[in-house]
């Protein structure tokens, strides 16, 4: 009975259904339920048999689970009144809520449909207009939704709060304008930004939505705008076109009935995609013939998957009615542009249906670490605040209305928070990313998220992909290995040799190269196996190489020639002048370009042949029956052939040396050469192949076909028929294709390490490549000790090699992607802590999930900041999880590129970025936002003097536009220039990445330093008011125009002792501020006597006050740098 228990990893979400499966499994016996459960605990399960995440602490919580079935059943049957006032109304009450948002949140159910061609009114379902929409608001909820945005933060909702206080008159202490002005003008800034962000979003929204098609119709071609095709239609798309949504490829101008398109906005791969045209539809003789012919597309429903696809095309007015099934390959999906001839599709999803607009995901709104440590000494700064409130009421002794009072000391002393906060950083955020893009050093380097630039200067963990990204995923062609003879770079020229003289003819079986003199006659099953000759295996290598691919040779004309171009590839004699290859993947093109090189060309290739020019000059012709692609899950790809010549048929087969091991026949040679190769940091691939006879073939075919029209588990199945090939196939060679470093990869990350930065590559490639890659990059040094974690695939077997690798010190750790899910699944705390502790970790055979887990995995365990760097679209999920995400341009396309934070153009640029640019907009921001709470202080300070002087009196010290003068134009730019600011010139940081270290501890910017700020407000603001007072002779008036004259001039002079490198736009900034306070005076007439301010009495008393709050800091700085100087006074003297 307890094998019918199911068990669930996560027991919060299914306990309800656990618990009714319990019961039903348990039979409908009044004790049947614990025999059951004791059955089920006696039960004794294998550790590796355990479900997902049962720890001990798991199997408690079962328990407790268990225990608490009777009371809920007690609870259940009551009924009635008692029940209702138990608790029933809220569950009630919750279920009708529940019911409620379902209603309101309810989505379309997504189903498979029939589409027929030409008719959309046909189409049983009412489907989503295909018009994209990227903005985040619309008309009505504009001005709500940026409000709430904004609001939703501390810092803005109590400054709303605390402006909103003024209207009552009762707590009103100055002018209105004193709060709504720098309020007003924060949230004028923001919707004025949003505003032109969502018209730029509305705009490019309605170009794409506006684009014009042509549409078939019965009575011809008519325009119709993207926005108003529907599901059904017949899209003719142009040339570099975007294809407007997800079709069902039918027909195309070129007479190899395929299309070449790119898909790099969809996938980030560069390389052209070749698609196939429906063969029934591309057979009808007029364009015209779509209508006249009754036939419809049924396809699966819409889904993420932009790789795959399942479907059937089917024509009813045929005798008998011919089905044809649909793959990937006869899809365009939305997004994509066609890259040659003219193609007619069905259009099968429209709008948000769309596998582009499906696989568009709503990356984390990223929050640096400085934003959330000044977020908590704002709300440090508001408990502060209402201290401070509190003892001025205490000490008031609670007379009269108290509480009317401490509200009004909230609001006298509200400027501890300082509303101008936000402002200076946004714009200082804004200046460090124009400077990054600005630099020279690091051309290209686009800043895509201005919210996080300080995150660069406090990164400890650094994760990397290999190909691509530390590699040029350039690929050059360096070893061929027959088992007995290998070839290399220096020996190229003698396979050059063995092709140039004719093979002689083995018995088993024709040769290529001279089978073109034969006669045609009708093929053989092969004879006995005869041990070929050196020359003979390198024939069938190269051509097994030659011809199993899906590169195609691209002909481009020649700069003005203008009616080449359209004339057929045969017509052009197969000239070598602009002809490239295109292919899904540069190992393949690179493969292509060798068997050109040592003489063996691809000349011609489509859908249905491919010629290849041999060195002699003659041209062979083979027949492309079948095409298996490449897969992530089969790491292989085939292609079976049919010499024209001599009607051999042939199955080529090449992959991944785990695949191909399995399927080749018996040999001694092959796993050790692998290895050698990886070693060498090649990229590896087997190749073999097997003679077919025309039965079996034919019968492949027909099993093959019948797979292939299944609309249930038709992915198995047809994998099914073609594994039933893939026995005892002929080993023909090992190839070993190299993909070089990046520049300066090595010197960066020496320099990343000597920063204190940790490096982890996560790389989908296999065990010893990666190993090797990151031996020859540097990323573990030769003499480092590595272990390799083996391969794990229970929960004992990781146990103990966890426990082993616990026994190592200071070696780096090399582990494949299997033994990492099982580890991240039982010990993903304890595989945490020990990765941590190693100097490099390289996780090979990586899933893009994969990777971006171990990103997760790091910021839960260590809360340390991390960095995510790749060039790939499978990098897109690490760089999005990650705290901050590096995009390179590379060869696989711009995706990663576009879904980063920073995108930069080589791997090296990280070094300035981060030891320059990222240090200095830490230290810059650190500085500003500390001197902006200053500034605040100071004069909360000055305001708690005078009203405990005068009787703790709630009376504003400072009203109207003296305290908008303050924080704008008489302190704002010398302030704001401390993002010019720099310790260390960037040569120095560059030099010395030493420094870098500092930063990960956080000390520009803790709570010790705010202090020290606090204390420092603290004696300024006391000094300049007790000053004031004790100075100032007959009238009140003197007390405001020395203080305040004197706080100004603190302010400017505190600017001056906080900047460590002076450039121009400082003093610029010093001076301009001084001049506009003292043209100001002129028209201050309403606060300050204007024949008192040109006294000399006024300018010796500042003078004295000023000197006084200024003075002993300028000189505790002094001694502090001759007796305790930090690192970088060091290195500058």
């Amino acid at each position: 009975m307890a094998d019918q228990i199911p068990l669930y990893p996560v027991r919060s979400a299914t306990a309800s259904r656990k618990r009714a499966a319990y019961y039903s499994a348990a039979g409908p016996g009044p004790g049947a339920e614990r025999p059951s459960r004791y059955q089920l605990e006696d039960e004794s399960a294998p550790l590796d048999e355990m479900p997902l995440m049962m720890s001990e602490e798991g199997f408690e919580n079962d328990e407790s689970d268990y225990h608490t079935l009777p009371r809920a059943r007690v609870t259940r049957r009551r009924g009635g009144l008692e029940w209702f006032v138990c608790g029933g109304w809220r569950l009630l009450c919750t279920s009708c809520c529940d019911w409620l948002i379902n209603i309101c949140r309810r989505k379309r159910e997504l189903k498979a449909r029939t589409v027929w061609l030409g008719c959309p009114e046909k189409c049983e379902e009412k489907h989503p207009r295909n018009s994209i929409k990227n903005q985040k608001y619309n008309i009505f909820t504009f001005i709500p939704g940026v409000l709430y945005e904004q609001f939703k933060f501390f810092l803005n909702l109590y400054f709303l709060v605390v402006s909103c206080s003024q209207f009552v008159p009762a707590l009103k202490i100055g002018y209105l304008y004193t709060y709504w002005a720098p309020l007003g003008f924060v949230l004028a800034v923001t919707i004025m930004r949003e505003a032109i962000d969502e018209f730029r979003r509305f705009q490019r929204d309605k170009e794409v939505n506006s684009q014009l098609y042509s549409k078939l119709t019965v009575r011809g071609k008519v325009q119709v705008k993207s926005s108003d095709i529907q599901v059904g239609d017949l899209i003719i798309v142009e040339k570099n076109q975007r294809i407007p949504s997800d079709m069902v490829f039918l027909r195309t101008s070129e007479k190899a009935g395929s299309c070449f398109i790119r898909t790099d906005q969809l996938d980030g791969e560069t390389d052209w995609k070749l698609k196939v045209a429906v063969s029934c539809t591309q057979r009808l003789p007029a364009l015209g013939d779509l209508f006249s012919i009754s036939a419809y597309v049924y396809a699966q429903k819409p889904q993420l998957d932009i790789h795959s696809f399942e479907g059937t095309f089917t024509r009813e007015d045929s005798e008998p009615p011919i089905h044809e099934s649909l793959s990937i390959e006869n899809t365009l999906w939305a997004g994509t542009v066609v890259a040659s001839g003219t193609v007619i599709g069905v259009v099968i999803y429209t709008g948000k249906e769309t596998r582009s607009v499906m696989n568009t995901s709503n990356p984390k709104n990223k929050v640096g670490l400085l934003d959330l440590e000044l977020n908590h000494l704002t709300k440090a700064l508001f408990v502060a605040l209402v201290a401070l409130s509190v003892v001025m009421v205490t000490l008031q002794g609670f007379v009269g209305s108290w509480c009317r009072n401490l509200f009004r000391f909230l609001l006298l002393f509200s400027y501890i928070i300082p509303i101008s906060l936000r402002v200076n950083l946004d714009m200082g955020k804004a200046a460090y990313g124009w400077m990054i893009m600005k630099d020279e050093s690091i051309p290209g380097t686009v800043v895509r998220t201005s919210t996080i630039p300080e995150e660069l200067g406090r990164l400890v963990y650094l994760l990397t992909d290999k190909t691509g990204t530390l590699t040029q995923n350039e690929m050059v062609f360096k070893r061929l290995h027959l088992g007995t003879v290998s070839y290399g770079a220096d020996t190229m020229d003698e396979i050059q040799n063995h092709l140039m003289n004719p093979c002689p003819q083995a018995p088993s079986q024709a040769s290529g190269n001279s089978a073109s003199s034969a006669p045609p006659r009708k093929a053989q099953a092969p004879a006995p196996k005869v041990r070929k000759s050196v020359r003979g295996r390198v024939h069938d290598a190269v051509k097994a190489i030659a011809l199993c691919h899906n590169v195609s040779p691209v002909y481009e004309p020649r700069a003005g020639v203008g009616g080449e171009a359209e004339r057929p590839e045969a017509d052009q004699a197969f000239s070598d002048w602009d002809r490239s290859y295109q292919a899904a993947s540069p190992d393949e093109v690179a493969l292509v370009q060798w068997t050109e090189s040592v003489g063996l060309t691809l000349v011609s290739r489509d859908l249905a042949s491919m010629q290849l020019r041999t060195p002699s000059g003659q041209i062979q012709t083979y027949s492309v029956l079948q095409m298996f692609p490449f897969t992530s899950e089969s790491k292989r790809m085939g292609i079976i052939v049919r010499d024209e010549s001599t009607a051999e048929i042939t199955f080529y087969m090449k992959g991944a040396d785990v695949a191909m091991s399995t399927i080749v026949q018996y040999n001694d040679w092959l796993e050790e050469e692998c290895g050698n190769m990886a070693r060498e940091g090649l990229r590896t691939l087997v190749v073999a192949k097997r003679a077919l006879t025309e039965e079996q073939y034919q019968d492949f075919e027909s099993r093959y076909s019948q797979a292939k029209l299944s609309l249930h588990d038709r992915a198995l199945k047809v994998a099914a028929v073609i594994e039933s090939l893939e026995r005892e196939m002929e080993l023909l060679c090992l190839t070993g294709v190299e993909d070089q470093l990046q520049a300066d990869v090595r010197p960066t990350l020496e320099m990343l390490r000597n920063a204190g930065i940790k490096i982890w590559m996560l790389t989908g490639d296999k065990l010893e490549t990666a190993t090797c890659i990151a031996k020859s990059s540097h990323l573990v040094s030769r003499t480092q000790d590595i272990h390799v974690f083996r391969p794990v695939t229970t929960r004992g077997e990781a146990h103990l090699e966890l426990n082993a690798f616990r026994r190592k010190h200071d070696c780096a750790l090399v582990i494949p992607g299997d033994s990492l899910e099982v580890c991240l699944k039982y010990y993903e705390h304890e595989l945490a802590e020990l990765a941590c502790q190693c100097p490099a970790v390289v996780c090979c055979r990586c899933s893009p999930t994969q990777k971006a887990r171990v990103v997760k995995l790091l910021q839960r365990h260590t809360g340390r900041r991390t960095c995510a760097v790749g060039d790939g679209g499978n990098d897109v999920s690490m760089i999005q999880a990650a705290d901050c995400g590096i995009g390179i341009e590379g060869k696989e396309g711009k995706q990663a590129s576009l879904a980063a934070d920073f995108s930069i153009t080589q791997f090296r640029h990280i070094g300035r970025l981060l030891m320059v640019h990222g240090r200095s907009s830490y230290k810059r921001s650190a500085a500003l936002g500390q001197f902006v709470m200053h500034r605040g202080l100071i004069i909360s300070t000055m305001q708690a003097v005078f009203s405990s002087v005068f009787y703790f009196a709630s009376v504003p010290l400072y009203q109207g536009f003296l305290m908008v003068g303050y924080a704008t134009i008489y302190t704002m730019f010398p302030v704001f220039s401390l993002v010019l600011d720099q310790d260390v010139k960037p040569e120095m940081a560059m030099l010395y990445p030493e420094l870098y270290k500092d930063l990960t501890k956080g000390r520009s910017l803790s709570f010790k330093t705010f202090l020290v700020w606090v204390l420092i407000s603290i004696y300024q603001g006391g000094i300049l008011m007790y000053g004031a007072l004790l100075l100032f002779e007959s009238e009140f008036v003197h007390v405001l125009a020395i203080s305040f004259t004197a706080l100004i001039l603190t302010e400017l002079l505190m600017v001056a002792l906080t900047v460590r490198t002076w450039h121009w736009l400082m003093v610029v900034a010093e001076v301009l501020s001084l001049g506009c306070y003292v043209a100001s005076l002129a028209f201050l007439n309403e606060y300050f006597d204007v024949a008192f301010i040109t006294t000399v009495t006024f300018v010796w008393k500042v003078s004295a006050i000023t000197m006084v709050s200024c003075l002993p800091l300028y000189v505790l700085k002094y001694l502090r740098r001759k007796l305790s100087p930090p690192s970088y006074c060091k290195l500058t003297s």
